[in-house]
């Protein structure tokens, strides 16, 4: 593993490289995220292309857990499993490469602070990832598992789905692993093409026995990520990469969680609910904003935090009010979890609806490289499906 991170460090082109240029993929990465601000002057006359299609907004700094530092995501993400190393001595880390930081530094430094035998390297094998985790977890250990990328996590399926799942369901509760979280990189990245920006949530959702969940900033991911890892049931913790760098709070030092399975409305309206998770979020926010300026139209937005199992109380109380559902993710429409969402909610509050549930997705394609501006479900599209639902 020495080897392969030594290569990956050099740029070397591999299933798990996103090196796009001469720096390196650290580098290139870390680099692309700074060109966030869609009021950055270019000095030609050509419009600059920059990597994320959503602008970060911080939520309000945490006063109720103490003292806090400014952290980006995937600091906050070290901050987490540092309290975890610190206060649980069954607590371990393993996957690719986390012994020296990860490829996006989310465990650096933990090695040297807690020792290689609770902070090391596996074999580049997704499988044996998951199933070293489901044992280290069943003899009563902290497992936290990392898959590289979330488009990696296909060969750990059988592992996640037929054994971590049913675990404590086909012994009748002698034996579980529901101290095992599975955390990876998940969705799109501005430059990571088909096989680094995929967003698998619901691959996993058709599967009782474990929790997915998706953070949408630095404050919820450190919360969430806890919580996860204290929760008495396998769960996936997905981190959305493009805003490991890009987001930034103010985050608080000291272990804090926040309930799993409930979600939480971040703005109050009247016209529109709007429910999405992770990046979307931020996506939303904005559109909730265009809505109010350009239309007139007040927008409940609601991050749903936990994909399985879901708040259906939260949304439908909502979809209630407002009479207008748009559920929007980066994941293919087609079998997405969109449609649950969509379906459960014409189940439960049809009466109450005043126009189609609208869906704001990406498209049944695989993830495109230069074409990934067209691909995603940005705030255009989304506007324009709010126009549609309020015209109807």
């Amino acid at each position: 593993m020495a080897a392969a991170a030594r290569f990956f460090l050099r740029g070397v082109n591999s299933k798990r490289s996103l090196s796009f240029g001469s720096g390196g993929a650290h580098s290139s990465y870390g680099a692309s995220l700074l060109k966030l601000s869609p009021d950055c002057e270019s000095d030609s006359k050509t419009q600059r292309r920059h990597a994320a299609h959503f602008t970060f907004q911080p939520d309000p700094v945490p006063t109720q857990y103490g003292p806090t530092q400014k952290m980006n995501l995937f600091q906050s993400i070290t901050s987490a499993l540092d309290n975890t190393l610190a206060n649980d001595p069954t607590a371990v880390i393993f996957g690719e490469d986390v012994a020296f930081g990860g490829v996006f530094r989310c465990t650096v430094g933990l090695r040297d602070k807690y020792g290689k035998d609770r902070v090391f390297n596996t074999p580049l094998c997704e499988q044996g990832i998951v199933g070293f985790g489901i044992g280290v977890a069943c003899a009563g250990a902290t497992a936290i598992a990392e898959i590289q990328f979330a488009d990696y996590i296909y060969p750990a399926f059988d592992q996640i789905v037929n054994e971590a799942a049913k675990y404590r369901y086909r012994s009748g509760n002698l034996f579980d692993c529901g101290n095992l979280t599975i955390r990876a990189p998940w969705g799109c990245v501005g430059h990571g093409s088909l096989y680094h920006s995929q967003s698998p949530e619901a691959f996993f959702v058709h599967c009782p026995g474990v929790k997915v969940v998706i953070p949408r900033s630095p404050v919820q991911a450190k919360g969430l990520l806890l919580s996860c890892i204290a929760d008495n049931n396998p769960c996936i913790f997905f981190e959305p990469k493009i805003m490991y760098r890009a987001a930034v709070e103010q985050v608080p030092l000291e272990p804090y969680i926040i309930p799993l399975s409930q979600a939480e409305i971040l703005q109050e309206g009247s016209d529109v609910t709007l429910v999405a998770w992770g990046t979307q979020i931020h996506v939303m926010k904005e559109v909730a904003d265009m809505a109010q300026e350009k239309l007139g139209v007040s927008c409940e937005v609601i991050d749903l935090q936990t994909i399985l199992p879901w708040d259906v109380e939260t949304v439908c109380k909502s979809v209630v009010k407002t009479g207008r559902l748009l559920i929007s993710h980066e994941a293919p429409i087609t079998g997405g979890f969109a449609g649950e969402i969509s379906s459960t909610v014409q189940e439960e509050c049809f009466l109450n609806l005043e126009a189609p549930i609208s869906r704001v997705c990406g498209y049944d394609t695989p993830f495109p490289h230069i074409f990934e501006p067209f691909y995603i479900p940005d705030k255009w599209k989304c506007f324009d499906a709010i126009k549609r639902m309020i015209n109807f």
